[in-house]
């Protein structure tokens, strides 16, 4: 079963990605700030991929998102930003800063289900070749 981590400051939003997620046959980890994040990161058993807010107080998610991209052994783990800041500014800067992709908040369930499918199924493609 994939490991999700999910960062975000928000307990609520948290909560609710766990639920939907679990709910998808994912087991989801949550940090709720970058330090966190950060901390889970170096445990052995990493996520499968990664799912940031960008409004977060300390780091931000497109730092920590650049933070995460510079780390040994995680520069392919697939990022997925979900952020209420969705104009273009925004998005290109997360993509810039190394995310697979950027969905905005509030998300659909089946829009998010199958965008985490997609990123975990295409990295498990590439680290096949």
């Amino acid at each position: 079963m994939e490991r999700i981590l999910v960062v975000d400051d928000e307990m609520g939003a948290r909560t609710l990605l766990g639920i939907m997620l679990g709910h998808a046959g994912f087991t989801v980890v949550t940090a709720k700030d970058a330090n966190e994040a950060l901390s889970m990161l170096e445990q052995p058993d990493r996520p499968d991929l990664i799912i940031l807010d960008v409004m977060m107080p300390g780091m931000d998610g497109i730092e920590l998102c650049r933070t995460i991209r510079r780390r040994p052994g995680l520069a392919t783990l697939p990022i997925l930003i979900l952020s209420a800041r969705t104009n273009l500014e925004d998005i290109g800067r997360g993509l810039e800063a190394g995310a697979n992709d950027y969905l905005p908040k509030p998300v659909l369930n089946h829009d998010l289900k199958a965008k985490v499918r997609a990123l975990i199924d295409m990295s498990l493609a590439v680290g096949d070749q």
